[in-house]
């Protein structure tokens, strides 16, 4: 009996996957725990195992296909079984649903026939997803296209053995109206022919020039998906919903600086040598935030709700992109704890094993990109939260003491809140508490 292959779900929060990668082909034959493909969710990457030995029977979405969670996304049975009854259900297009039949599609060396101008134009439902993506690229207007697939269906060889000359509405109307001839190439992006492309006299009679690269030059699109796109998505949303303000100030290093150095030169067996000036900062923002419970809060639109634990946000720079695990009851943790536990933290993001669960529930966040060399920036919130606070790098400040200026390391500290929810004043006494806890850590420790 066949068994179905399912998009697993990975953590509560996750309602998709995309499909990276198939390891396996349509005819396979496969065991129990073999790779099937790599996916990916908005926050990590991930393997499917198959669950049973036999015969890849069916593969029912393509690569890059976003496909909600437990799904069947493939089947695994004997050589020639049936699988009619676990086919997906006719889906919008735009789902990415592959028949088996097209699924393996593939383009033999010779198999390419010239089309002919279809008489009748085809609707783009009548085309397999890799057609639309190979049209979308190369500028192909699909429904001009008629199809070699079952039914007619335009499939990706149609798509690759057709022409495309992309002309800009401008030059249409040009070309038609005054009897010019369009190029196969013009002078715009991607070879887009404009106005001044057009010339009314053939190109054997054109003398042969030297012409400048083509404006603008080579040019590589990069696709929007996984978690640039969520992070595009949260970031406009965010900006988009929330009256954001941001507080700049900067404060004396020399005492964070102190304890670090000590923390270096502290025997092994104390556990301190790896708490960083990082450790240092988020362990004074909770302390901080526990006494601003305003700004350890979610703005909700019609509401603040307002934490008594502090779940804090670390941004985490990834391969992947930007991603911010949560240390969940920070409040609760010593300083050695929570240096331990943002270094795990880190590590499970930077090497894509970090549970999709842990990357949500934050309350409050912190970014430090003080080790870049950046002196000042504008954190955006991760809404619903209050606030987030930018860490800076640390630099030489001139500072007037006793009528003489003396240069004093300053760490630079940027807070934006939600001005829906706080005004500038709190969020400001916020930054002084702060900063007054950083200047004196040792006796906030103590505290």
């Amino acid at each position: 009996m066949a068994t179905e292959v399912l998009m697993p779900r990975q953590g509560q929060s996750v309602e998709s996957c995309i499909i990276n990668e198939w390891r396996v082909s349509e005819g396979d034959t496969i065991a129990e725990g073999d790779i099937v493909c790599d996916i990916e969710t908005d926050k990590a990457t991930f393997e499917v195992e198959s669950p049973a030995s036999g015969t890849v029977l069916g593969i029912f979405y393509p690569v890059e296909s976003d496909v909600e969670v437990l799904k069947t996304i493939a089947v695994i049975g004997a050589s020639g079984e049936d699988i009619s009854a676990l086919l997906p259900a006719e889906e919008s297009p735009d789902t990415g649903v592959v028949p088996p039949a097209e699924a393996t599609e593939a383009i033999e060396a010779g198999s390419q026939t010239p089309l002919t101008t279809p008489q009748t134009q085809t609707s783009s439902k009548g085309a397999s997803p890799r057609a639309k993506k190979q049209a979308a690229e190369r500028g192909i207007d699909i429904s001009l296209l008629s199809g070699s697939g079952p039914h007619g269906r335009v499939i990706e060889r149609d798509v690759l053995a057709a022409q495309a000359v992309v002309v800009s509405p401008a030059a249409q109307a040009k070309a038609s109206s005054e009897g010019l001839q369009v190029p196969d190439i013009g002078s715009g992006m991607g070879g887009r022919v404009l106005t001044s492309d057009l010339t009314g006299v053939t190109p054997e009679l054109t003398p042969a020039v030297d012409a400048p690269m083509a404006f603008p030059g080579s040019v590589n699109e990069v696709p929007a998906k996984g978690v640039r796109k969520l992070i595009a998505e949260r970031m406009l949303a965010s900006l988009q919903n929330s009256a954001q303000l941001t507080h700049h100030t900067s404060v004396d290093a020399r005492s964070i600086q102190s304890y670090r150095t000590k923390c270096k030169a502290a025997p092994e067996d104390t556990g301190v040598g790896g708490i960083s000036i990082n450790d240092v900062v988020t362990y004074a923002t909770v302390r901080t935030l526990i006494e601003f419970p305003e700004l350890n809060a979610h703005w909700l639109g019609d509401r603040i709700a307002q934490f008594e634990n502090i779940h804090l946000g670390l941004a985490v720079d990834t391969p992947r992109g930007l991603m911010v695990p949560v240390i969940r009851y920070a409040n609760l943790m010593s300083l050695k704890q929570l240096s331990s536990e943002a270094r795990r933290l880190a590590a499970s993001c930077i090497e894509g094993s970090i549970d999709p669960d842990v990357l949500s529930g934050g309350t409050f966040t912190v970014s430090n990109v003080g080790s870049m060399g950046i002196e000042g920036f504008t954190p955006v919130l991760n809404a619903p939260e209050v606030g987030i606070l930018g860490v800076c790098n640390i630099q030489l400040k001139p500072v007037i003491n006793n009528d003489e200026v003396e240069f004093i390391p300053h760490m630079g500290l940027s807070l934006t809140f939600d001005h829906c929810a706080i005004d500038g004043a709190p969020a400001a006494r916020f930054l002084t508490s702060l900063k007054a806890k950083l200047a004196t850590f040792e006796l906030t420790l103590a505290g």
